[in-house]
C-alpha cells in the first residue's frame, strides 16, 4: 500500500478523534460561522460571496483529495458501478466488501455541516438569513445550492438535519428531518428559488451574483434551468414512494418558462480553477482507483466512443492495451494484482453535478410516464445521447450508436481472479444486462426504463453518487454483485447496499436526536435498510 493509502487509513482510523461530529459545538459554529454579524455582511455582500463560493466547493469536496476519496470515491463511485479500487484497504475488509468503515463514512456527512475542509449548511444558512429581501437573487442561489448538496447527503444516509438545522429540541438534542420531510422541504425551497429567478431569467445579473457564481458566471437563466432540472431529478427520485407528489413536482419543472438544461455547455459544473480534479490524484498519483467491471461490460459491449474519453487502456501484461475493469467486492491479495488495469483519463478542473444530457434522460423518463409537457420519450432519449456525445467530442459516432439495435453489454472476464466465481459473468447470467441501444416504441415501460437509465448512467459519469442513487431507485443498469460480503448478514449480496449508517460520532454527540432519526427508517441503522424513496 503506497504512502497515500496509508495516510487515508490513518485518517480514517482516527476520524472519530480528530474530527468532531457535526452536532458537537453545534450552536456555536452555526450561529456565527465567519465571526461576522449581519451588519458586517450587508454593505457589499463581500462575505456572502465567500460563503456562497465555499458552499459550491463543498458539495463535492475537491481538496484535499483524500476527503473526496472518503466522501464519494470509496462509496458512491464504487457502489454505482463506475469504479473499483485495486487497493485492499484494511486487509480487504472495507466499504467495497460491505464492511462499512465508520471513520471513512463520516466524511460523507461532516462536510455538509462543518469540518476543517468544507461546509455547506453553515454558510448557506447565514446567507439565506440575511439576503431574502435585500438580495433575492443571492437568496435563490443559496436555496438551490442547499438542495443540490443536501439531497446527496440524504441519499446516502436517509434522515438529515435540514429544516430543523440549528434548532435545539426541548431535550437538548438536534432533530433530523426524516427523508420524506427532507424531500418535501427540498421541493419547497426549489419552488421558492424558481419563483424568484423566473422573472429575472433574461435580466442582467448583479455584480455580486456574478462574483458568487462558480458555474455560470452570473447567468440567471442557466441557474433557473439548473433548478428546474434538479426539481425533475428529485421528482423522479420519489416516484415509487409518492407518485402523486412526484408527478406534481415533475410537471411543475417541465412547465416552467425557463426550461431545462439542454446543451453540453449548460452543464452544472463547479469551476475549481487551477486545482487538479481529485479523481486525477486518486487514480493517477495514488493508483487507488480503476475502472469498474460494469463500465467495461457496458461500454465495450456497445462499442461506445466515450470509453477512451473516460478510461485509459490497461498496461498490465495480462490485458495490455485492453480497457479492463475490476469487479466490485472481490478477493484482492495485493495492490499489484490490479493496479495496472484501466485508470481514469484526466478530468478537467470542474466538478460536474448535473449535465444537460442527464436532463434529457430525465425528460425521457417523464415522457414515458405520461407527464405533461415532457414531449416525446424517443426524441428526448436520443437527444440525451447526442448531447453526451457532443460533450466528449465524439459527435460523428452518435447517429450509428443511436441506431444500433443489436449491441449488448459484453460478458466480463477477469484473467487474474483469485476466487472461483468472480472470473466471469457469462451470457444468460441475470446480472448481465441484455438491453440494446436503439429506441423501440413497442417495448413495455420497464424495458424503456432500463434503456433510459442505462444510457443516463453512462452520461453522468463520473458522478458515482447519482449513479448509485439511480441504481437503487430503478435497479438499472444491471450491476455485478460483490463476491466477498463482509457485512455479517446486514447487507444482502443480491439486493446490494442500500444506504450508509449514521456515523457513531453522531450517536455520541447528539444521541437523542439520532435516536429519533433512526426511528424514521424502514429498519435498523445499517447498510441493508432501504431509504424512504427506495421502494422495491
Amino acid at each position: 500500500m503506497n504512502k497515500h493509502s496509508k495516510y487515508i487509513l490513518s485518517i480514517a482510523a482516527a476520524a472519530t478523534f480528530t474530527v468532531s461530529g457535526c452536532t458537537k459545538n453545534f450552536e456555536g459554529y452555526n450561529k456565527d460561522p465567519y465571526g461576522a454579524s449581519n451588519d458586517d455582511l450587508l454593505p457589499d455582500y463581500g462575505l456572502v460571496v465567500g460563503q456562497l463560493k465555499e458552499a459550491q466547493r463543498s458539495i463535492y469536496v475537491y481538496q484535499p483529495a483524500w476527503v473526496t476519496q472518503l466522501q464519494q470515491n470509496l462509496m458512491g463511485d464504487v457502489f454505482g458501478g463506475y469504479m473499483m479500487s485495486p487497493t485492499p484497504f484494511r486487509g480487504n475488509s472495507n466499504n467495497l466488501t460491505y464492511d462499512l468503515v465508520d471513520g471513512w463514512n463520516l466524511f460523507a456527512l461532516s462536510p455538509a455541516y462543518s469540518s476543517p475542509e468544507a461546509s455547506v449548511m453553515a454558510p448557506l444558512s447565514n446567507v439565506t438569513l440575511i439576503t431574502k429581501t435585500p438580495a433575492p437573487d443571492l437568496y435563490a442561489m443559496a436555496l438551490i445550492l442547499k438542495v443540490e448538496a443536501m439531497h446527496r447527503v440524504s441519499d446516502i444516509f436517509g434522515p438529515i438535519m435540514y429544516s430543523k438545522y440549528k434548532v435545539r429540541a426541548e431535550d437538548g438534542g438536534y432533530d433530523y428531518d426524516s427523508q420524506q420531510e427532507a424531500y418535501t422541504n427540498f421541493f419547497k425551497d426549489l419552488s421558492e428559488a424558481i419563483t424568484i429567478l423566473t422573472p429575472l431569467r433574461t435580466q442582467k445579473p448583479t455584480p455580486t451574483f456574478v462574483n458568487a457564481d462558480l458555474v455560470y458566471k452570473g447567468d440567471y437563466g442557466k441557474w433557473l434551468q439548473f433548478a428546474n432540472s434538479l426539481r425533475l431529478r428529485l421528482a423522479l427520485r420519489i416516484v415509487k414512494a409518492d407518485a402523486a407528489k412526484a408527478k406534481s413536482e415533475g410537471e411543475a419543472a417541465l412547465a416552467n418558462a425557463g426550461g431545462l438544461l439542454s446543451k453540453a455547455s449548460d452543464n452544472f459544473s463547479v469551476d475549481i480553477g487551477a486545482t487538479v480534479h481529485p479523481l486525477n490524484t486518486i487514480s493517477g498519483a495514488w493508483g487507488d482507483i480503476r475502472m469498474g467491471a460494469p463500465m467495461e461490460s457496458i461500454l465495450k459491449g456497445y462499442n461506445d466512443a466515450r470509453l477512451p474519453k473516460y478510461f485509459a487502456p490497461a498496461i498490465d501484461n495480462a490485458v495490455k492495451g485492453q480497457f479492463k475493469g475490476i469487479r466490485n467486492g472481490i478477493d484482492i491479495d495485493a495492490k499489484t494484482r490490479y493496479q495496472d488495469y484501466s485508470a481514469l483519463v484526466d478530468l478537467p478542473s470542474k466538478l460536474q453535478l448535473l449535465s444537460a444530457a442527464e436532463a434529457w434522460f430525465l425528460k425521457a423518463e417523464a415522457a414515458a410516464r405520461g407527464w405533461a409537457n415532457a414531449g416525446n420519450a424517443k426524441d428526448n432519449y436520443e437527444s440525451g445521447i447526442t448531447t453526451s456525445f457532443n460533450q466528449y467530442g465524439v459527435d460523428a459516432s452518435a447517429s450509428a450508436y443511436i441506431n444500433d439495435a443489436t449491441s449488448k453489454p459484453a460478458p466480463y472476464i477477469d484473467p487474474k481472479a483469485i476466487t472461483p466465481g468472480q472470473n466471469d459473468i457469462k451470457d444468460g447470467n441475470p446480472n448481465l444486462s441484455t438491453i440494446t441501444i436503439k429506441w423501440n416504441e413497442a417495448d413495455n415501460f420497464e424495458t424503456k426504463l432500463e434503456r433510459i437509465i442505462t444510457q443516463k448512467w453512462i452520461c453522468i459519469f463520473p458522478d458515482g453518487q447519482e449513479a448509485w442513487s439511480e441504481f437503487r431507485r430503478t435497479g438499472y443498469p444491471k450491476l455485478f454483485p460483490v463476491v466477498i460480503n463482509n457485512s455479517g448478514g446486514k447487507i444482502s449480496t443480491s439486493v446490494f447496499i442500500r444506504r450508509i449508517n449514521i456515523p457513531p460520532d453522531e450517536y455520541l454527540t447528539n444521541p437523542k436526536g439520532v435516536d429519533r432519526a433512526i426511528k424514521t427508517l424502514k429498519g435498523p441503522d445499517n447498510g441493508g435498510t432501504r431509504l424512504w424513496w427506495d421502494v422495491q
